[in-house]
């Protein structure tokens, strides 16, 4: 008998019964507004951080080189000086360089994740002694900078005659622990069923490899690619350090070239020069983020 006089409280909204008004989750309207307004101002800074040094230069190198470092700065260039280009292209063998960095990209991102792709499958699907002490041992290198192993990689090359070589510059780079292990991690989520299935059909492991576990595992060896491009596209230090003329030089390398012995620097030619590097990585960029994005996610929430 007493239900009926319980029910319509019970119907009630929530923030009525509780006399809290609309500060329903613990946050008023007002305050998720501001948050809101924070928040976008917060991407607003963020943003504008990443886009003005790329606008800076792209601007800088179209701008008469008094105009570079003047203050107030100037956004705008009051005159498109291309001749920036022509004194960067003829102060160094930019076309060779050119030739230089998309072999050692391409050679050297091919061959680093087919070196990725047979070792995460086999810490994954083999069984082997050790095997997670091994793994162990692979991300504590992962830890170590890489300036600490230049040395010894260097003696091993200039033991095994590779120095000015693109073997020299290429071969050091297949070993990537960093792309193993994203791959190892995307693997483990993949269905048991899917390769016990396989192996009753009288699938040996690189036809398993090649016909089930890549095509489930594209996303994320399409990021892992997209990362060693960039990556060895970028890569200065080692360049510099295994080769020692010109005709070996990678582009990063080329821009000191720019500098003269008295120590005069044209920093627009410079600065268009920088723009021969970046502008290669920042399209494949944006054709690509979107499929970045998605595979370091998942990366790193599964596994």
């Amino acid at each position: 008998m007493t239900a009926p006089a319980t029910l319509p409280q019970l119907n009630q909204p929530t923030s009525e019964r509780t006399g809290r008004g609309s500060a329903v989750g613990g946050r008023s309207r007002p305050g998720r507004v501001i948050g809101r307004i924070l928040l976008y101002l917060g991407l607003i800074l963020v943003g504008l951080a990443s886009i003005i040094p790329v606008y800076w230069l792209l601007s800088s190198s179209v701008k008469p080189t008094a105009e570079i470092f003047v203050f107030p700065p100037k956004w705008i260039p009051s005159s498109l000086h291309w001749q920036n280009f022509v004194d960067a292209w003829n102060s160094a063998p930019f076309g060779r360089m050119y030739i230089n960095s998309l072999v050692v990209t391409i050679v050297g991102a091919v061959g680093e994740i087919c070196v990725a792709i047979l070792s995460s499958y086999a810490f994954v699907f083999l069984r082997f002694p050790k095997k997670n002490l091994i793994f162990g041992i692979f991300l504590a290198a992962m830890m170590v900078p890489g300036t600490v192993v230049l040395l010894p990689n260097y003696m091993t090359v200039a033991q095994l005659g590779w120095v000015n070589s693109y073997a020299g510059i290429i071969v050091p780079g297949f070993g990537s622990v960093f792309a193993m292990f994203l791959l190892r991690q995307h693997m483990m989520t993949l269905p048991k069923e899917i390769n016990e299935a396989a192996r009753v059909d009288g699938a040996g492991h690189l036809r398993t490899l090649w016909t089930i576990v890549l095509p489930l595992s594209k996303p994320m060896v399409v990021t892992v690619m997209i990362v060693a491009l960039v990556t060895k596209w970028n890569d200065f230090i080692w360049p510099l350090i295994v080769t020692n003329t010109d005709n070996m030089r990678v582009l990063p390398v080329g821009l000191l070239m720019l500098k003269s012995d008295e120590g005069y620097v044209n920093w627009g030619a410079v600065m268009a020069a920088t723009c021969f590097v970046v502008i290669p990585v920042l399209i494949v960029f944006f054709f690509a983020q979107r499929h970045i994005v998605a595979g370091l996610t998942q990366g790193a929430t599964k596994g």
